[in-house]
């Protein structure tokens, strides 16, 4: 049973819940066979982000949208595209024209990312950084609640 009275109530708490949810799951299955699993860098991340938004859109349609919103230079953006096509994270769609777009879900990748995680951070146990983000972390009654919930389903 989960303590009462361990953490308050907070911002951020619906989203560690999700993810202490993903990251539990990770435990019971890292990747379905056919599903590619690949490390995605910080900065290709904001592009797999980008096109899982909205996609396919061509290189130049990217470049326009994430220059706007960080100092990267168009070079640097068609590199990233190039090293996640080569990773098998995003495609080229070509009609004449080559449009880029997800290869991966971003549930797959937040599954691999998340398991480098756990295995970096917490030494491969899910449970040490599931007990640290909700020792850590402010959480609702609501959020407790369905934590209680998602605990005693476990049990069964």
């Amino acid at each position: 049973m989960f303590p009462q009275g361990l953490v308050e109530n907070g911002p951020n708490a619906q989203n560690l819940l999700t993810n202490c949810y993903n990251c539990s799951m990770i435990s019971a299955t890292l990747v379905a066979t056919t599903m590619k699993t690949v490390k995605i860098s910080d900065s290709e991340w904001l592009i797999m982000a980008h096109l899982w938004k909205r996609s396919p859109q061509t290189a130049g349609e990217i470049v326009a949208a994430l220059q706007a919103t960080s100092a990267w230079r168009p070079r640097t953006i068609r590199t990233l595209l190039d090293r996640l096509v080569q990773k098998g994270a995003i495609k080229i769609q070509s009609d004449g024209t080559r449009r880029y777009m997800p290869a991966m879900t971003r549930e797959a990748c937040r599954r691999t990312e998340s398991r480098t995680f756990v295995d970096r951070v917490f030494g491969g146990e899910p449970a040490s950084m599931l007990l640290h983000l909700i020792k850590e972390t402010k959480l609702s009654r609501e959020e407790i609640d369905q934590l209680k919930k998602l605990l005693s389903e476990k049990e069964k």
